[in-house]
């Protein structure tokens, strides 16, 4: 089956142009506090009773007029006692945005170590995570969280889509329309006419399933230095932990000659530009995709085969291993 494709525009996903798909027989900072989010939602919540004030929620305490998040020290506060967190502080020009008096620099002490007392449960609990840290641990875990969303791995477009595998799998199919296929081996043909004139460029991502996960094959063109070269890299739609479960191998050649790649797929919890710019792919560099495309050097047409094995597997426990096309 082939599908070709029209060059886009520098670094925009070059659509209905470019591939040409031959089926084979057969891949941490702490938190920065200001910033955080805190999650207001606990499964036993707390109470306390302040003088001249009725049960309260902590979390409730504890939230920020402005910006609605949970405060954490330094908590402020202005001479009347309303309370504002330090982002926010700024924000307002030091006016307390309830009374508008000056806010000055008096800290809450007292709701700093209520803060600092509370064991919470972490922010995406509702999409499966059960754990429950104090305060200050909790930012961190969160800021790692195996299941806090991912972001969608598209390339061609910025896109703010996040959610789980599932969800981005049928955001990639449905709204993407990316080239979606099922198995653990691939025969990919990249066509571009006039290549020299391409510095910036990314081709139509392909999503691959299999072993019950997903895996996403980019291929770009960009300039390395002062030299244009072209990219192709395996992400793996799932946590770095998992994806070191995996190894691919990619190799292009022609005319007696060849090179290969073989490595572990990155997750993509790292962006596809950060794994780009750490070279961690086959890389080709223009005059060799020249070469190999054959012809009188005018038309780009590679062809790039490769695999996805599970390790530490072997034949009996059904890894799906099978013979490349060149």
């Amino acid at each position: 089956m082939d599908w070709i494709f029209e060059s886009g525009l520098q670094m925009e996903t070059i659509e209905m142009e470019n591939v040409e798909y031959v089926p084979s027989s057969e891949g941490i900072e702490d938190e920065v506090i200001q910033n955080n989010n805190i999650n207001q939602h606990s499964s036993k919540p707390h109470n306390v009773v302040l003088s001249g004030i009725g049960p309260t929620s902590v979390h409730e305490l504890l939230e920020c007029p402005v910006c609605t998040n949970s405060m954490y020290p330094p908590i402020h506060q202005c001479h009347n006692g309303h309370t504002l967190c330090s982002t926010c502080k700024m924000r307002v020009h030091n006016r307390c945005p309830t009374c508008r008096q000056e806010l000055g620099d008096i800290r809450c002490l007292a709701l700093e170590k209520v803060a600092e007392s509370l064991e919470l449960p972490c922010k995406y609990y509702f999409l499966g995570c059960s754990e429950i840290y104090p305060y200050y641990s909790k930012l961190k875990h969160e800021a790692v969280c195996n299941f806090r969303p991912y972001n969608c791995p598209y390339a061609g477009s910025e896109c703010s889509v996040t959610g789980d595998i599932p969800l981005l799998v049928a955001h990639l199919r449905d709204e993407h329309k990316v080239d979606m296929h099922t198995g653990c081996t691939f025969n990919h043909r990249y066509v571009k006419s006039n290549p020299r004139e391409v510095e910036n460029a990314t081709w139509m991502l392909t999503v691959f399933h299999c072993f019950r996960q997903y895996f996403c094959l980019h291929f770009e063109a960009f300039q390395l230095g002062m030299a244009p070269v072209y990219m192709a890299f395996l992400r793996f739609m799932g946590d770095e932990n998992d994806s070191r479960n995996y190894s691919y191998s990619l190799e292009v050649g022609a005319n007696g000659r060849k090179l290969v790649w073989e490595g572990s797929p990155r997750s993509i919890r790292d962006s596809h530009r950060k794994v780009r710019d750490s070279h961690d792919g086959l890389i080709i560099q223009r005059n060799m995709a020249l070469f190999f495309s054959g012809g009188e050097r005018k038309e780009l047409k590679l062809r790039v085969t490769g695999r996805i094995w599970k390790k530490q597997q072997n034949l009996d426990a059904g890894v799906c291993i099978t013979n490349l096309h060149s």
